[in-house]
Order: C-alpha cells, then sequence, then structure tokens
C-alpha cells in the first residue's frame, strides 16, 4: 500500500502521524510510505531518519495527497486538506466530528473512507487510541491551570501547592476518567486539595481506594458543579461522551459565582467543551477571559509536547496502521469489530451514530459495508 504522512498544518501542531520506527515497520512489509519533507521537524524526528527507516521524503504536499491510498495524520483535516481528499483515500486520524459539523459535510462531500482514532474500542474496555493522548491532556490541564493562575496570567495570583501558613489551591476535577485521574493525580503531586466528580459510584470508588483518601471523591450532580464552581481556584473539565459532543457543565451564569481570577481548563473541547463560555483557542493565544475567570480551552493541548506526544500515540496506533496496510480498510476493519468502531463516514454515509444524532444526518451501521 501506498501511505502518506503529510505534516500537520493546525495551529501550533507539532506532533507527526508516525515515527521513523514505524516507518520501517511499513516498509519491512513491503509497504511504501511518503513523508512530507519537515513533517517529523516538530517531534525532533528529522527527514534522515524517515529515509533511513527506507521512507521517501516529499517536498510537494500537493503530490503526497495524491499518491497516497492511506493517510495518516493527527489533526481532523482543515479546509485545504479536505479539499485533497478522494473517494480512494483512507483517512486515520482524531476527527471528533460531533463538534465540528462542516468538516463532517466535507468528509461525506469527498467520498473519503475516515477512520477516527478516538471512537476505536477495545475488548476490555476504553478507548485506546484516545487514552495516551488523554493521559498527556490531563497532565498538562494541571501544568497549564497553574500557570493560568499566576497574575500576570490573569489568574488570582494563587501558587497551587500554598506555603507553610498557607493553604493550597482547591482543584476540582468533573471527570473521572483517563483525563481526569491523570489531571487529579498531578494535582495532588504538587500539593493542592483536589475533588473529583463523576456520575460513576463505581469509577469513585476506584478513585477513592487507589488514592487513599487523599482526593475528594463527589457524585456529580448540578448543585455538586455549582458548589465546585464556587469553592475553587481551579476548575478542570475533563468529561467525555465517547464520539459525541460534550454536555454543558458549568454555565455562564456559573461563572458570576466562580473567584475573581479563578481558572477553566477545558479538556472536552475537541468535543465542544463542557463550559458555556468555552470557545477553541490555540497555543499561540491560549487563554482569555469571562467575567473575571480565566478559560484555557487549547484544542490540541498534547501538541505542545510534542515528542513525548507522537511517540505515545504511535505505540498506540501502529498495529491499527499495519492492518489497514496489509489488509486494506475493508478487512481489516471486518476483522476486528472494536476497530470498525472507528469508520465514522465512508463513501459519503455517515457510519458513527453519535455524529449523524448530532446533525440530524442518515446513518448507516458499518457492519452493513463491511459484507
Amino acid at each position: 500500500m501506498h501511505i502518506g504522512v503529510p505534516r500537520e498544518i493546525k495551529n501550533h501542531e507539532y506532533r507527526v502521524a508516525l515515527t521513523p520506527s514505524g516507518a520501517r515497520e511499513l516498509v519491512e512489509r513491503g509497504h511504501t510510505v511518503v513523508v512530507e519533507q519537515g513533517a517529523g521537524d516538530g517531534a525532533g524526528f528529522a527527514d534522515s531518519a524517515y529515509k533511513a527507516a527506507g521512507a521517501a521524503i516529499e517536498p510537494d504536499v500537493a503530490v503526497l495527497w495524491e499518491n497516497a491510498e492511506l493517510i495518516l495524520k493527527v489533526k481532523e483535516p482543515q479546509a485545504e486538506e479536505v479539499a485533497r481528499l478522494k473517494p480512494e483515500h483512507t483517512l486515520f486520524t482524531y476527527l471528533h466530528l460531533a463538534a465540528e459539523q462542516k468538516l463532517t459535510q466535507g468528509l461525506i462531500d469527498s467520498g473519503a473512507t475516515c477512520i477516527a482514532y478516538e471512537t476505536i474500542t477495545a475488548a476490555q474496555g476504553g478507548l485506546p487510541l484516545l487514552a495516551p493522548m488523554s493521559t498527556v491532556a490531563g497532565r498538562m490541564a494541571v501544568q497549564a491551570g497553574a500557570h493560568s493562575l499566576e497574575k500576570a496570567q490573569g489568574g488570582a495570583g494563587v501558587l497551587l501547592p500554598g506555603v507553610p501558613g498557607v493553604a493550597p489551591a482547591r482543584v476540582t476535577v468533573i471527570g473521572g476518567g483517563v483525563v481526569g485521574e491523570n489531571a487529579a493525580r498531578m494535582a495532588l503531586g504538587l500539593g493542592a486539595e483536589v475533588t473529583v466528580l463523576d456520575r460513576s459510584i463505581p469509577r469513585l470508588e476506584t478513585l477513592d481506594d487507589r488514592y487513599q483518601g487523599r482526593m475528594k471523591t463527589v457524585f456529580s450532580t448540578a448543585d455538586a458543579v455549582e458548589e465546585a464552581a464556587r469553592e475553587s481556584d481551579l476548575v478542570i473539565g475533563a468529561v467525555l461522551v465517547p464520539g459525541a459532543a460534550a454536555p454543558k457543565l458549568i454555565t455562564r451564569e456559573m461563572l458570576s459565582l466562580m473567584k475573581p481570577g479563578a481558572v477553566l481548563v477545558d479538556v472536552a473541547i475537541d468535543q465542544g467543551g463542557c463550559f458555556e463560555t468555552s470557545r477553541p483557542t490555540t497555543h499561540a493565544e491560549p487563554t482569555y477571559v469571562v467575567d473575571g475567570v480565566v478559560h484555557y480551552c487549547v484544542a490540541n493541548m498534547p501538541g505542545a509536547v510534542a515528542r513525548t506526544s507522537t511517540q505515545a500515540l504511535t505505540n498506540a496506533t501502529q498495529p491499527f496502521v499495519v492492518a489497514l496496510a496489509n489488509k486494506g480498510w475493508r478487512q481489516a476493519l471486518k476483522d476486528d469489530t472494536h476497530f470498525a468502531a472507528g469508520l465514522n463516514v465512508h463513501a459519503g454515509l455517515v457510519t458513527y451514530a453519535a455524529v449523524a444524532d448530532a446533525f440530524g444526518l442518515a446513518y448507516r451501521p458499518t457492519a452493513t459495508l463491511l459484507d
């Protein structure tokens, strides 16, 4: 198979979809790997490393897209990339379509086969290709939140762990999944007072047992969220509804209850955000202020730590990439029902129910396409 790896063009996105090591595995299996010139620079992987692995370097991105059968990316295709998609392409990347109607329509119109990292499931449960970036984003959320609390960044001027004689900051994490646990773990490690809200009693029990009561666990209700908004210095939104838009848990009205200079970090922004006042930001301008509350809503947080993120992501994606290259998309998905859950759009059809529901589109189950 002819595999193309373009350079990411989203604002301040430095990750790359394939490492030189991954390229070598594909080349040794008889596939052709073409990497856009400079695609790995942001993550510390030079063109020479890809050449040594047997990949070709292509300076003309148009040529790369034109010749590729399988396109590997990290982030959702931007407008100029959507325009390059053809029915013959299989696109494998993060998509997060339930919050992106224009992108969804663009993929439908392209006729391409579009498989999303974030909706692939695992036999043991969970989302294996979302998990590594969720881990990174959860850990970064505390780092970003602590920085945003500094006065020069518009925050209240609060040090997360406090100092002897001064109480630590209060941190609330809404959502106790992979993002939430990693955020809570980091905040605990820095010495903050941490509360985790979740609607799963078994998950709260797991966190309580795992951290021996060092973090507070609270069943998430409207009252609990409102109290968190009122009492917290930093609130991290870590809510995930797989493949669907995130619910809005902190409303505009609740901002008036919050402390001046408090910080909201919305890790769910890829799925539309879980705060009503959230809107996507970039690493170039990561924050904005609404009603005295600092909002950090960077839509590609892991891109800031591109080398770590690329290695973590490609460790997880590599077996799926190999399956696509060896078998083609149809057979690879037919052989693995969990992989099949990743198909979101094919030949103008929406094949993921939550995306179809989000925009009132017709839904075609993936299973009907695999015979």
